[in-house]
């Protein structure tokens, strides 16, 4: 897959192309039947397949105070549509520019004039364009005026309620990642560098690799989680807390994990992923290192009954 992250130097192409739109930060079972379907389509009618979405949440830019933080990140993103098999991801930053175009100057723009468009392939509630005037009925007017096909894909829905990113995103803040997992399609996961910290898991006898809070996909609530560790392709059973670790001393918010039975694994500095499987318990802050030690034995004895159903 091509990445793009700017309108700087417009990709070539044959006959044209099949595109969806959107922010696409959960890549949930939502955005996947419109990818899907994008896909289907690009074949069937001989077109490359392209997804615009976003460097950043576009209330970065229009309500700052209100940005919610993505569930996935963009190399997550970027991986994930590439796993798909989508041909081309333009990546745009979510600017004052972007934000002041209109419908009309959007689609000019960026669909005829930059990605040569044929088709359109989106949500059945997509808006677009400054203030999101633009709606379904007024992009098939333009397609119209301009030359391309336009097509709604339905919501999923869960339980009722439409499955968006938003819903993830609750979810995982009363750490239901079981449930997350249903809607996304595949576990969450989180991913970044090992850093080194404060090694007090070290002294205990539980050795805990910790990420750099730049990492990325969404942390759940916190809390203890049964989950697997993902280096340089082998897969660790694992323990995974999230929270600011009060027995000993306030931290910043991390995910950190054990992996069960190692003690001298070394994992610093390497890129790494958590997979999120179950929640075991909310954090606690203990009276003492004994009563810890005692918490993380029944801790880790729940894990690896959890995760053996998972082999």
């Amino acid at each position: 897959m091509k990445l793009l992250t700017s309108l700087e130097a417009a990709p070539e192409v044959a006959v044209g192309r099949a595109v969806t739109i959107g922010k696409y930060d959960g890549i949930h079972l939502g955005h996947q039947l419109v990818l899907q379907q994008l896909l289907d389509e690009a074949e069937s009618l001989g077109l490359d397949s392209a997804v615009i979405t976003f460097e950043q949440h576009p209330n970065s830019v229009l309500n700052p105070q209100h940005t919610p933080l993505p569930v996935i990140g963009n190399s997550q993103k970027q991986e994930l549509l590439e796993q798909f098999g989508v041909g081309l991801e333009l990546q745009l930053s979510f600017d004052i520019w972007f934000a002041s175009l209109s419908p009309r100057q959007f689609v000019e723009a960026i669909l005829v004039d930059f990605l040569k468009t044929k088709l359109v392939i989106v949500g059945d509630d997509f808006k677009f364009g400054a203030g999101a005037q633009g709606d379904l009925a007024e992009l098939k007017s333009l397609g119209v005026e301009f030359g391309f096909d336009v097509r709604a894909v339905e919501g999923v829905l869960f339980d009722g309620r439409r499955i968006s990113t938003t819903l993830i995103r609750d979810l995982l803040d009363q750490g239901e990642v079981v449930k997350a997992a249903r809607l996304l399609g595949r576990n969450h996961k989180t991913t970044g560098v090992i850093e080194h910290g404060l090694k007090i898991g070290r002294k205990i006898g539980f050795p805990t690799a910790n990420m750099t809070r730049d990492c990325e996909g969404y942390l759940p609530v916190d809390g203890v989680y049964a989950g697997w560790l993902h280096c340089e392709g082998q897969r660790y059973p694992a323990a995974l807390s999230v929270g600011t670790n009060d027995t000993f001393q306030a931290v910043p918010r991390l995910v950190e994990a054990y992996v069960l039975d190692e003690t001298t694994l070394d994992l610093y500095d390497k890129i790494v992923t958590l997979e999120y499987i179950d929640f075991i318990r909310p954090a606690a802050k203990f009276s003492g290192v004994e009563e810890l030690i005692t918490e993380i034995k029944l801790d880790v004895e729940k894990i690896r009954h959890r995760l053996a159903k998972e082999l």
